[in-house]
């Protein structure tokens, strides 16, 4: 179902959005059939979920985003064509190159990202990765890590208020 917003000017629903079966112990496999459905959005990350309804503060969300930021950008590949940052523009002098180049920010990133999980300890930085870096749903992560149920979302919040700390963002 289109957003309201999105319904009043006739665009297409930029949501993802999926139908899922439920039974009472989880999703229910391709083969059963569903007693209930419920709609899912398939592009809306753990984290955001959880921040949409209330659970995570406005501060240990931007910390997760930060460290998935982090993730992300050390993970891109090593520039290896030619680069056309800093072209002279016509018989100028040609100065400094501005701020870092592609390879300095990706090992920056790596570099930040490394030091956060460090900071967070081997318990919390392992919640931390799979949530927020991976994107794997709490009741998933808590099964892999043969935690009990609704316990993840508890350490989530304890390695994000580090994370907070470690990234000095203000509130």
């Amino acid at each position: 179902m289109p957003s309201k917003s999105h319904a009043k000017r006739n665009l297409p629903d930029p949501r993802l959005l999926a139908e899922r079966g439920l039974r009472e112990s989880g999703p229910v496999p391709r083969n059963t059939k569903a007693r209930r459905t419920v709609t899912v959005n398939l592009a809306e990350s753990p984290l955001s979920w959880l921040h949409a309804r209330g659970h995570l503060s406005d501060r240990q969300m931007l910390a997760g985003e930060t460290l998935r930021r982090d993730y992300e950008s050390a993970a891109l590949g090593p520039h290896v064509t030619m680069s056309w940052e800093n072209i002279p523009i016509g018989r100028q002098k040609r100065a400094a190159p501005s701020g870092l180049n592609r390879n300095e920010r990706m090992m920056s990133a790596k570099a930040r990202f490394d030091n956060a999980l460090f900071a967070l300890g081997p318990d919390l930085s392992d919640i931390a990765w799979r949530v927020i870096c991976v994107g794997e749903s709490m009741p998933s992560a808590e099964r892999e890590m043969s935690w009990p149920v609704r316990s993840g979302k508890l350490v989530l919040k304890i390695a994000l208020d580090r994370l907070v700390t470690f990234y000095r963002i203000a509130g």
